[in-house]
């Protein structure tokens, strides 16, 4: 076999037509051995290459005549000594951290280890893992995308759809077997005429970056399914893929996102670079831990074991510069070889940490600030991580949105019906100013949530008063004990019809309100169609009919009455502002941008915000006060908008405000009886009914 010298630059295996170069960074190795493959015999490699050439801590070497498909490992010698933070093991098979297609899945076997499993991990083990490892793989990166362009859609305009690639459609029954659970499954047109119905602009995907399958997990018959564990930063992982796992993930990922782009959806990746799947000293050996386990991540003063700011054992170090540039590069990546449109980042405030604190000013943030291609994406901080002063939302810097914790928290307290919720109530739906306004940022930087992934469904927050989290096995000790849930008189599901009309009611509640508050709705998959876990409130394990999506059970009058109120949102300027509301009178009409009323029809005053028993109030929003132009540079103006929020268990006599707030007001939707108000037409202090438990959104004509 032919060898050259080959180029440090860039990092992983890259074929360029004629061979392919591979370049590995491992600073204190002392050799590297890179391992062949062939594709239909992963056990043994047919050749083992050492590689002499080292530039600046990165061993490279060029093989004429290698395609894409072949399937690589490296073999990394060094010192072994954890009390130094070193771990090097060369009887340890390791994949390739810039590898862009993962052979498959591991196959847990004790070899694995980089330690003799039964003594402690300054042993060395010696047992050989290659057999029972995946393989980095060599890809072809041309593609066709048949020159379409990403939508580039503003974050005023954004509607979020948080989905998992394999729960989404692998229970669709008008789809392929073959392509169920896949990216093909996504990019079918079946799917993708759901969500354009559906109305929103951009779909989040859960992790699908290549992941591991916890061995704990695999023991118990269980599966790490929402694949916060990764492996491969720049592998879409095999398990999503119709077309194989030798390539045929990142064509077929690719062919997903210019699908979802030829329908004017985005695709935002929620991605993990908080820590890796090798977990602490006990983990095993996969990848960075036996490349260079000194740099790559956080260690702890005596060098031996694992700083961990993300309860999965370790993190990574993300304030040194290889682990920074890997991180960087594999963000460019997913932009400009993948084209996806945003990221939402796991545990983000980990990445924000310095020796300790955590530092919104640390490496991270300013190197991103200053990247020309990820910092014009969409950048989305789970603001929060499991260390001590972990919690940071609203402090994230301007460029960022966040997911609002405060917002999913104080939503669900008001809808069932907790005290003092109105003036905290009356912030979210504004956007939340005082999480964003004072340091620059607009209602956009929040990420308005009231379910995700974590935790319960829509519809479970309202069947369930207690977690139900026995089939993970950790005897319904893990989850969230405090759900701000209510279940309303059982436990689960029922017949009791009235029950369920008050359940039908706080999932309306709750959807109409995410999507007429001011900030960036994010909708959970499934929810608009009554998707339930059985009250699991910790699904993270369960790769079953509990996670995935019931499509032959859904609620078809959810999904419509879903549908209606993304249409109306997507219509009016009014709902999702550029800029804050000022909360001053508007020149020409006497009235202000927003204002706030009682069941009377008379404005609130101070003293009224913080009345225990009041959970019920309506705002007004002028559709002369969007501050604002469009593409044109036209000034943008809207109608107004008068809405009713009765959190109260009974039925309440509103009166509407006096003319110069509206002469002429039309009922558009509503959450209670549909027959009481909906189409009314209604004039200045004209009084409705108002149900207990609901909403009722006027229009001005």
């Amino acid at each position: 076999m032919n060898l050259y010298p080959g180029k440090p630059y860039p990092l992983g295996a890259t074929w360029d037509g004629k061979g392919v170069n591979f370049a590995l960074y491992a600073n204190h190795a002392t050799k590297v051995e890179l391992c062949l493959f062939d594709p239909e015999n992963n056990d043994t490699a047919t050749e083992t290459i050492t590689i002499a050439e080292r530039t600046r801590q990165i061993w490279h070497v060029y093989i004429p005549g290698l395609k894409p498909g072949q399937c690589y490992g490296y073999r990394v010698h060094g010192p072994y000594d954890p009390n130094e933070g070193h771990r090097y093991n060369p009887n340890k098979m390791l994949i390739d951290p810039y590898a862009k297609a993962i052979s498959g899945g591991i196959d847990w076997h004790d070899s694995i280890f980089g330690y003799k499993i039964g003594e402690d991990d300054l042993s060395m083990s010696e047992t050989d893992s290659g057999p029972f490892m995946p393989k980095s793989v060599v890809i072809d990166h041309q593609y066709d995308w048949e020159n379409v362009k990403a939508p580039q859609i503003a974050y005023h305009n954004t509607i979020i759809y948080e989905a998992h690639v394999k729960g989404l459609t692998i229970l669709h029954p008008e789809f392929p077997e073959e392509i169920r659970g896949t990216y093909a499954g996504i990019a079918h047109p079946i799917m993708i005429d759901y969500l354009k119905k559906l109305g929103i602009t951009a779909i989040e995907l859960m992790p699908v970056h290549q992941f591991v399958n916890d061995r704990g997990l695999v023991d118990k018959g269980l599966s790490n399914y929402w694949g916060y564990n990764s492996i491969g930063f720049f592998a879409p992982d095999f398990r999503y893929s119709s077309s194989g796992a030798l390539g045929g993930q990142v064509r077929e990922f690719k062919d997903m996102v210019k699908a979802l782009h030829k329908a004017g959806i985005e695709v935002i990746l929620d991605v993990v670079y908080n820590h890796t799947a090798e977990g602490n000293h006990l983990g095993p050996t996969l990848s960075f831990k036996g490349i260079d386990n000194s740099e790559y991540y956080r260690l702890t003063d005596d060098n031996r074991y694992y700083m961990d700011y993300t309860g999965t054992g370790n993190t990574l170090n993300a304030h040194y510069p290889t682990v920074l540039r890997l991180m960087m590069d594999s963000l460019r990546y997913w932009v400009l070889e993948m084209h996806v449109d945003g990221f939402r980042f796991d545990l983000a405030s980990t990445l924000a940490r310095g020796l300790d604190e955590v530092n919104m000013l640390g490496s991270f943030f300013s190197i991103i600030h200053q990247d020309p291609v990820i910092s014009q994406v969409k950048l989305i901080a789970e603001p929060w991580d499991v260390g001590e002063g972990g919690y940071q939302v609203g402090n994230f810097p301007p460029g960022w949105a966040e997911w609002n914790g405060k917002y999913r928290d104080c939503i669900r307290d008001y809808w069932r019906g907790e005290n003092s919720m109105l003036s905290e109530f009356a912030s979210r739906f504004a956007g939340s100013p005082d999480l964003y306004q004072d340091d620059n940022r607009t209602p956009s930087a929040s990420i308005n949530l009231i379910t995700a992934h974590d935790g319960f469904t829509l519809h479970d927050l309202v069947s369930y008063n207690e977690k139900h989290n026995e089939a993970n096995g950790e005897d319904n000790n893990d989850g969230e004990t405090h759900n701000r849930s209510n279940n309303y008189g059982v436990e689960g599901e029922t017949d009791d019809p009235r029950i369920l009309d008050i359940r039908k009611r706080q999932k309306r509640n709750m959807i109409i309100t995410l999507m007429l508050s001011q900030g960036v709705p994010m909708l959970v998959a499934g929810d608009e169609l009554g998707r339930t876990q059985q009250g699991n409130n910790n699904a993270y394990c369960q790769d079953n009919e509990i996670s995935w999506v019931n499509w032959q059970n859904a609620d078809q009058d959810l999904i419509k009455f879903t549908q209606y109120i993304i249409e109306l949102r997507k219509k009016h300027a009014v709902f999702g502002r550029r800029k804050w509301f000022q909360g001053k009178p508007i020149k020409g009409t006497g009235v202000e941008d927003i204002n706030w009323f009682l069941p009377e029809g008379t404005e609130m005053e101070d003293h009224n915000w913080n009345e225990d028993y009041a959970k019920s109030l309506a705002v007004f929003l002028s559709g002369h006060g969007v501050m604002g132009a469009d593409a044109k540079g036209e000034k943008i103006t809207d109608q107004n908008f008068y809405v009713i929020f009765n959190a109260h268990h009974e039925g309440l006599a509103y009166q509407l405000p006096i003319e110069k707030y509206g002469k002429n007001w039309q009922v558009i939707a509503q959450t209670g009886d549909e027959e009481l108000n909906q189409g009314n037409q209604l004039n200045a202090k004209d009084r409705l009914e108002v149900p207990g438990r609901s909403v009722v959104l006027l229009m001005g004509s």
